[in-house]
C-alpha cells in the first residue's frame, strides 16, 4: 500500500449505519474524526445521524441519501467557517440514532409496594407487565442519556426507566382506590393511565412511551390463602357444610402426605372430628335457646299459667278427672270394674275378670 492509498483510505467517502445489533445509538467509526467534505451520508427508514463537533450537536439528519456540502450542514458550516478551502477534511463524530419502536421491554417490582385497601387494610402488592418506547428527539437523546459510549441498547437504560414505571404505577394505585379484589378488571384503563403520566419523564430524556402494559398485580401469600378460605366457605354455603368440606380436605392432605405416618393421619382426623361435634352441639343449643325464648314470649301474661307450668297440668287434670303428669301434660284417670275391683283397660268396655259390663 502506497502512500496516496493510506491518505485516501483516511477520508471516509460513504457514511451509514446498517442496524443488524438492535442498538439505539451507534457511532460511526472514523479515523481520527476526519471526514472529506463532499462525502455522501445514507440514513435509513427509522435512523437519525447526529454530527457532534467538539462536543457541541451541529447537525441532525433524517431518512434519506446527502452529500456532505455546506448547503446541507449549515450549523457545522458556521462553525467551521472553512478557512482552507470546501474540499478539506473536517473532523466531526458522527452518531447514527435508531427511531424504531423498541418493545418487550420488562419492568417489575424489586420489592412489595405497601398500599392501603378498605377490605384488607395495609397490603404489599407485587406488580411486572411490558413497556415500549422509541426515540422522539435524536438530539436531547444524545445530551441526556447518550454521552459519548461507542453504542447504546434499550438495556442500558432499562433500569432507571423500570423504576420510573414502579414508581409512577404505585402512585396511580394509591390514588385510584380501586379495591384490590378488582384490580384485574382494571388493568387496560389502568394502563392507559400510566402511559399518560410518565409521558413528560420520558419526554425530558428525548424518549416516547408508545405502549405500558400491567400483566399482573398479585397479593402476598398470606392474603391469597385468605381469599381462597373466604371463596371455599360461600361456596360451602352454611358452617355445617363448610365443617364437611374442611374434614374432606383434611383427609386429602393426609393421604397426599404418607410420610406423616397413620398416627399424624388418625390425630387429625379426631381433631377434625371433635371440631365437628363441638360446633354442631352449639347450633342444637342455640336452636333450643331460640325456641325456649319464643315459647316464654308467647305463654307470658298477668294472672295465668305458663302452658307447661304444674299448675297448668293439674287444672287440666281436674276438668277432665285425671292426674297431672310430670311432663306437663294431662294423664287420664284409672278405672276398676264395680263388682269384682279388677282394674280395668282405658278403652274397656267389659271387665276381663267376671264380664260386668262397664
Amino acid at each position: 500500500m502506497g502512500l496516496f492509498d493510506f491518505i485516501k483510505g483516511q477520508f471516509i467517502e460513504v457514511i451509514e449505519w446498517l442496524d443488524d445489533t438492535g442498538s439505539m445509538v451507534y457511532r460511526f467509526p472514523v479515523y481520527d474524526n476526519a471526514i472529506k467534505m463532499g462525502a455522501k451520508l445514507v440514513v435509513r427508514e427509522s435512523q437519525a445521524a447526529v454530527f457532534v463537533n467538539e462536543g457541541q450537536i451541529a447537525d441532525v439528519f433524517g431518512p434519506g441519501t446527502y452529500t456532505l456540502s455546506t448547503q446541507n450542514m449549515p450549523v457545522l458550516t458556521a462553525l467551521k467557517s472553512w478557512k482552507y478551502g470546501f474540499n478539506s477534511p473536517f473532523k466531526a463524530d458522527v452518531f447514527f440514532v435508531s427511531t424504531r419502536n423498541f418493545t418487550q421491554l420488562k419492568w417489575g417490582t424489586t420489592n412489595p409496594v405497601i398500599m392501603r385497601d378498605a377490605e384488607f387494610g395495609m397490603v404489599r402488592l407485587r406488580g411486572f407487565g411490558n413497556y415500549a418506547l422509541k426515540v422522539n428527539d435524536p438530539a436531547l437523546f444524545l445530551k441526556e442519556i447518550f454521552g459519548t459510549q461507542q453504542d447504546f441498547s434499550a438495556e442500558n437504560v432499562a433500569g432507571y426507566l423500570k423504576s420510573v414505571i414502579v414508581s409512577g404505577v404505585s402512585d396511580l394505585l394509591g390514588e385510584s382506590k380501586i379495591p384490590v379484589i378488582d384490580l384485574a378488571a382494571s388493568y387496560d384503563e389502568l394502563s392507559r393511565a400510566a402511559a399518560d403520566k410518565l409521558q413528560s419523564h420520558f419526554m425530558a430524556m428525548g424518549l416516547w412511551l408508545t405502549a405500558l402494559t400491567i400483566e399482573n398485580i398479585s397479593l402476598p401469600e398470606e392474603v391469597e390463602k385468605t381469599i381462597d378460605r373466604r371463596s371455599s366457605m360461600n361456596i360451602a354455603g352454611n358452617l355445617d357444610q363448610y365443617m364437611k368440606y374442611q374434614t374432606a380436605e383434611a383427609l386429602r392432605e393426609a393421604a397426599n402426605n404418607p410420610a406423616d405416618g397413620s398416627a399424624g393421619t388418625g390425630i387429625g382426623l379426631g381433631a377434625g372430628m371433635a371440631m365437628g361435634q363441638a360446633m354442631s352441639q352449639m347450633m342444637r343449643q342455640n336452636e333450643q335457646q331460640n325456641a325456649a325464648n319464643a315459647g316464654g314470649g308467647a305463654g307470658s301474661g298477668a294472672g295465668s299459667a305458663a302452658p307447661g307450668s304444674g299448675a297448668a297440668a293439674s287444672e287440666r287434670a281436674a276438668q277432665v278427672g285425671g292426674v297431672a303428669s310430670d311432663d306437663g301434660g294431662t294423664a287420664p284417670a284409672k278405672k276398676f270394674c264395680s263388682e269384682c275391683g279388677q282394674p280395668l283397660a282405658p278403652n274397656a268396655k267389659f271387665c276381663s275378670n267376671c264380664g260386668t259390663k262397664v
